[in-house]
């Protein structure tokens, strides 16, 4: 989680610095199609034709644009790469998540299986106190039934 907190700290000004270089780029591009543009309407030769070295001129702001398109290209996969390595991590980090919450989970299953055991183990011990209360309770009764009519013989003998 900690990873994840200083690679946002990096990587959020990191993507806004790209995207801000990124749309310069865009905006040179967009200058250098202009002045191709201008160059490809230059006519200088004989009848308003063009001439080898106004072709020589197009063909250079045209090296000039795929130049630019390339380095635009570049910047988009690293941008892409940025955008793949944080999507990893945070990937990462909700599997960590999920696996603590699931030991967490099985620890209290395995907790609350021992105090279901210990329920059970109580219901026991408290049916066999009934028992031997409800036992202990008849046989005072027979005992003192018996000795009462003991005590009753002997009385009125």
């Amino acid at each position: 989680m900690k990873n994840y907190l200083l690679l946002i700290l990096f990587i959020i000004p990191f993507n806004l610095f790209a995207q801000a270089k990124l749309e310069k780029m865009l905006d040179e591009r967009q200058s250098l199609h202009q002045q191709w543009q201008r160059a490809e309407s230059k006519k200088s030769g004989i009848f308003g034709n063009r001439t080898k070295k106004d072709m020589i001129e197009t063909n250079g702001w045209m090296a000039r644009i795929i130049q630019k398109d390339n380095q635009i290209m570049d910047e988009l996969r690293m941008l892409g790469e940025i955008e793949k390595t944080e999507i990893t991590y945070e990937k990462n980090d909700y599997k960590f998540i999920a696996q603590k919450q699931e030991r967490e989970i099985a620890t209290l299953k395995r907790v609350l299986q021992e105090k279901d055991t210990q329920i059970i183990e109580r219901k026991s011990d408290k049916r066999t106190y009934e028992w031997m209360t409800f036992i202990f309770f008849l046989s005072t009764l027979t005992l003192g039934y018996l000795y009462w009519k003991k005590v009753k013989g002997n009385f009125f003998n």
